[in-house]
Parts: C-alpha cells; structure tokens; sequence
C-alpha cells in the first residue's frame, strides 16, 4: 500500500490483530509490502489512540483492563491515598506495585523519585509507568494472565518474584476485614502472599468504604501488613481498632 492508504493499512493491521490475537513487525512489513520503520511508525500511532500494545517485535490487543479504565477519572480518594504512599517513598528504592485502580493512583506521584526499580504484574501499571518523564527500571513477574483480576498469576510469577527482594509492596485489596485483614473476591490468592513475602514494608492502599466490608477470602492476615493507607472518611472506632493491632495508619485527607 502507498502512503496515501495508510488508514487503510492500519484498519488492516486492527483486523490482523483481532483475527490472531498478536502480530510481529516482521510480518506486518512482508504482508503489506513495507519497511519495519513504517510498521513500526504504525504500531505507534495505534498504540497512542488505544487500540493495541507493543510489545518486543510486535503488538498484542489492548488489554480489557486498559479499555475498561480509558477515560474515568481517578477518584480524590484515591488520589490522596497515591500521594500519601508517595510520602513512603525513598529514592532509589526496590518496590512492587500489584494491580487494582488505587495502586495505580501511586504512579502519576513517581516522576519524582529517581532511581526507582518497579516489579508489577500488572500490563495496566508497565503502560502508566512508561509514561512518566523520568520511567523507572520495570520488572514484570510474567505468568498466566489471569482476566478476572487482569494481573498475571500462578507459579511462573511467583518463582520470579522470589528471585529478588524489595523494600516495599503497595498492595490494594477488595475488602478490609477488621479482624481478620485483607480480603478479596479473587481466589488466586497466592502471588499476592508471596509479594508480601519477599517486601520488607507492605502497604495496603484501600478507599474507607471497604474497610469493614467482609469478604470470604482472605488476601493478607493483619500479622503481614504493616501500613494501611486509606482516606478520612474512615470512622473513629475502625481507626481504634486498626491502630490497636499495631498497625501504621495513614488517613489521608483530599486536598480543596
């Protein structure tokens, strides 16, 4: 195709990818008769309007999670949980930052801490990071992906984290059982304990109105958590009750 038939070649390109679920440079270049700077060139421009993610040699669809995400505001809850975390920070630090819309709320306060090294499982967060000016050193567990969670899980991930250790995880969760601890309507369960085991410091990001939500599985025993951020909604006698357990309690208050 020409120049001209650009649009042409990138609908077909959206076509491909759905037929097959990946498509390579390599492929794409021989299959429309192009070099693989153009493809490349327009794998780029697919990508910065939503409708795929590059990757090594190629492109994959857009994850559901990224789809799903596009376009809402993050809540200014979440938004003073993400900077309060941020406080927690040290430059040059080893951390991991699990999947779920309030850890994400930590990403956008990261441009200002150099030298950051960031484990995740989670396409969403490598795509946000990579956005940021100063983009810290990525590491990704890899796995079986997992769409109920939209996070890779299983076995493969877990080795992999257990390959380092890190200073910090900030972990989110479904629900904050007072007694109990983290719960979550997901039944894969293990990676997220095995985070937990290989950080020195956990912390756990969730908006007030899920603590005290009981959920059947639990994520995290309050024995494993050391921080619980959350906003200033969260009423007095579940402050007691938490702080009572030995735990860092950060109430963060939404600026005017």
């Amino acid at each position: 195709m020409s120049k001209r038939n650009t649009p042409q070649r990138r609908h077909a390109i959206l076509a491909l990818l759905t037929e097959q679920g990946e498509v390579s440079v390599d492929e794409l270049a021989k299959r429309f008769a192009t070099s693989e700077v153009t493809i490349r060139k327009d794998l780029g421009a697919l990508e910065k309007n939503g409708l795929l993610l590059r990757r090594y040699g190629g492109a994959v669809p857009m994850p559901q999670e990224l789809i799903a995400d596009s376009g809402q505001p993050v809540s200014k809850y979440k938004q003073a949980i993400g900077r309060a975390a941020a406080g927690l920070l040290r430059e040059h630090a080893r951390i991991i930052i699990d999947s779920g819309s309030t850890t994400a709320a930590l990403i956008p306060e990261l441009g200002h801490k150099p030298g950051l090294v960031v484990m995740t499982n989670s396409l969403s967060v490598v795509s946000a990071l990579r956005e940021l000016e100063h983009e810290p050193v990525l590491l990704m567990t890899g796995g079986t992906w997992d769409p109920h969670s939209e996070s890779f899980q299983g076995q493969v991930a877990e080795q992999v984290l257990r390959s380092y250790d890190f200073d910090q995880l900030f972990i989110g969760a479904d629900g904050i059982d007072l007694a109990r601890g983290t719960t979550t309507f997901n039944e894969l369960l293990g990676l997220s304990r095995v985070m937990a085991e290989v950080a020195r410091e956990v912390i756990v990001m969730v908006e007030a109105d899920k603590i005290g939500r009981k959920i059947p599985n639990l994520e995290l025993p309050w024995s494993s958590i050391h921080t619980l951020i959350t906003d200033e909604r969260l009423p007095p006698e579940a402050r007691e009750l938490i702080t009572a357990r030995g735990i860092n309690l950060i109430c963060a208050a939404v600026e005017a």
